[in-house]
C-alpha cells in the first residue's frame, strides 16, 4: 500500500484554527454563489436577452460542474495534495467570478459559470478532508466540523438576503464582483494557514478510464435531474440523461473493484455508517434544499414579498441554525454521540415541513412561516452530526476521496429535491388551474403537496439513521474498515 500523504508539520492550535477559518471562508464563498444568484435571475434575464428556457442554465451550468466534478477533485487532491487542489480551486472560481461580472452576453455568462462549478468543485471537495485531519481530538473535531457545517447550512439563506441586497441597491453584476476581495484574501491566508502536505502521487490511483466514467456518469445524472423541471422524469431526455449517468457510473465501480490503482478504492464504502451517513444526507438535502426555494417563491408568489424582503424573511432560519451548530451541536454530540444528535435535529426538521405543508393562501408571516424558520434549527443539528458520521471512516489516506464523497452526495440531493419536489408542485398547481382554481390556490395547494412529501422524505432519513447508523457504543470495527484518524 502507498504510504499516506505527510503534513510537513504538525500544526499547533492557533494555526488549527486559522486553518478552519480560511477553509470555512473558502466555502461560504461557494455556498453563496449557489444562491446567491437565484433571486438576481429576473435582473440578469432583462439585461442580457436571456430566453426562459436558457435563463436556468444559469444555475444549472453551475450545478452540473461542481455535482460532476466532487468525486474526481476529492481523489486528486489525496493524490496531488489536499493545499495545492483548495488553492487551485480558490483560485479558478475567483477568476471565473470576474468573468461572469463582465459577462455582456449569455453564453460568457454561462461559461463563467461553468468554470465556477469547476474551481467550486476543486476547492469545497478537500476542505472537509483538511479538516478532519488537521482536529484529531473528537471534541474540536466537533467544534471544527460544527463551524463548517454552520457555513454550509447558513450560507444559502445569507446568499438570499445578500443577493437581492446588492440586485436592488447596485446591479447583479455586483453578486459576482463581491468574490473578489474574499477569493483574494482567501487565497492570501491559505497560502500560509493551511499544512503542507505532499499527495500520494498519481501512480497511487491514476485510473483515467475511471475518471472519464465517474465524472461523465455523474455529470449525465445530474444534467437529467436538473432537466426534470422542464421534460419530466418519463421524457426520453431527462430519463435518457439519467438512465445513461447510471450505468457509466456503475461501470466505474466494476473498473474500481478490478483495477490495480483505483480512482476511488472501495474501502471508504465498507463502512455502513458512512454509507449511511451519505443517504440519509441525500433526503435530508433533497427536502431542506427544496424548501429553501420553495418557501421563497410562496413568499414571492402568494404572499407579495420581494426579492429583498424574502430573503430577510429567511434570516431567522439562518441565524437559528447557526446558533444551534455553533453553539450547541458539538457538546450534545460529545454527551449523547451523533446518532442521537442527528435523530433529534431529523424530528425538528420533518416538523417544521410538516407545518409548512398547511400554508394558507392568505397567510402572514408570523403564526405561519416564522416557527418554520426556528424549527429549520434542527438543521443545526443534523449537518455536523452527518458530517462527523460521513467522514467517521476516513484515514489519512482516504480523508480527501470520503470529503469528495460526502459532498457529491449533498449535490444529488440538493438537485434531486429541487427538481422533483419543484415539479410536484407545479403539476399540482397546473392541474388545479385547469379546474378552475384561483392562481394564489392553485399555487398554495402546489407548495402544500410539495413540503409534505418533503417531510416524508425526512421521515425516510430517520428510518435510515434508525436501521443502518449504529449507536457508537454498537459501532464496532468491521472486517476490511479503515482505522478511523479520532
Amino acid at each position: 500500500m502507498s504510504a499516506a500523504p505527510v503534513p510537513s508539520a504538525s500544526p499547533g492550535s492557533r494555526s488549527r484554527w486559522l486553518a478552519l477559518g480560511v477553509i470555512a471562508a473558502g466555502t461560504l464563498m461557494i455556498i453563496l454563489d449557489g444562491s446567491i444568484v437565484t433571486v438576481a435571475m429576473p435582473a440578469i434575464q432583462s439585461d442580457l436577452d436571456f430566453s426562459p428556457t436558457g435563463l436556468s442554465w444559469v444555475v444549472n451550468a453551475y450545478l452540473i460542474a461542481f455535482g460532476s466534478l466532487l468525486l474526481l477533485a476529492g481523489r486528486l487532491g489525496d493524490l496531488l495534495g489536499r493545499k495545492r487542489m483548495f488553492l487551485a480551486g480558490t483560485g479558478v472560481f475567483t477568476a471565473a467570478s470576474l468573468l461572469a461580472g463582465v459577462a455582456t452576453s449569455p453564453a460568457i455568462l454561462l461559461a463563467a459559470r461553468f468554470l465556477q462549478g469547476v474551481g467550486s468543485a476543486m476547492a469545497a471537495a478537500v476542505g472537509l478532508g483538511i479538516l478532519v485531519t488537521l482536529f484529531d481530538d473528537p471534541r474540536e473535531r466537533a467544534r471544527a466540523i460544527g463551524v463548517f457545517s454552520f457555513t454550509g447550512a447558513a450560507g444559502a439563506s445569507i446568499g438570499q438576503v445578500l443577493g437581492g441586497v446588492l440586485t436592488d441597491a447596485l446591479d447583479w453584476h455586483w453578486i459576482f464582483f463581491i468574490n473578489l476581495p474574499i477569493g483574494a484574501a482567501v487565497l492570501a491566508l491559505a497560502v500560509s494557514a493551511l499544512p503542507a502536505d505532499r499527495g500520494l502521487g498519481l501512480r497511487a490511483g491514476a485510473d483515467a478510464w475511471g475518471a472519464l466514467l465517474i465524472t461523465g456518469g455523474l455529470m449525465a445524472a445530474i444534467w437529467g435531474v436538473v432537466n426534470i423541471d422542464a421534460y419530466g422524469v418519463s421524457s426520453v431526455r431527462g430519463g435518457g440523461l439519467i438512465g445513461a449517468g447510471i450505468v457509466l457510473v456503475a461501470a466505474f465501480v466494476v473498473r474500481q473493484a478490478r483495477t490495480r490503482t483505483p480512482l476511488m478504492p472501495l474501502r471508504v464504502l465498507r463502512s455502513r455508517t458512512v454509507v449511511g451517513a451519505n443517504v440519509t444526507q441525500i433526503l435530508t438535502l433533497a427536502a431542506m434544499f427544496a424548501f429553501q426555494v420553495l418557501a421563497a417563491l410562496y413568499m414571492q408568489k402568494v404572499l407579495g414579498y420581494g426579492a429583498a424582503k424574502t430573503g430577510l424573511a429567511m434570516l431567522p432560519a439562518a441565524v437559528a441554525i447557526g446558533a444551534v451548530s455553533l453553539g450547541v451541536s458539538a457538546r450534545l454530540a460529545a454527551r449523547f454521540g451523533e446518532r442521537r444528535v442527528l435523530l433529534a435535529g431529523l424530528v425538528l426538521l420533518a416538523g417544521a415541513l410538516g407545518y409548512l405543508s398547511r400554508v394558507p393562501v392568505q397567510g402572514s408571516y408570523v403564526p405561519d412561516l416564522l416557527p418554520v424558520m426556528l424549527l429549520v434549527s434542527g438543521g443545526g443539528l443534523v449537518l455536523p452530526a452527518l458530517a462527523g458520521l460521513g467522514m467517521s471512516a476516513a484515514n489519512e489516506e482516504d480523508a480527501g476521496l470520503a470529503s469528495g464523497l460526502f459532498n457529491t452526495t449533498q449535490q444529488i440531493g440538493m438537485a434531486l429535491g429541487v427538481a422533483v419536489l419543484s415539479t410536484l408542485a407545479a403539476s399540482r398547481t397546473d392541474s388545479l388551474a385547469a379546474d378552475g382554481s384561483s392562481a394564489a390556490v392553485a399555487l398554495t395547494e402546489g407548495y402544500r403537496l410539495a413540503f409534505g412529501v418533503g417531510a416524508g422524505l425526512i421521515g425516510a432519513a430517520i428510518v435510515v439513521a434508525l436501521v443502518v447508523l449504529r449507536p457508537a457504543a454498537e459501532r464496532v470495527a468491521e472486517p476490511g474498515t479503515p482505522v478511523p484518524v479520532a
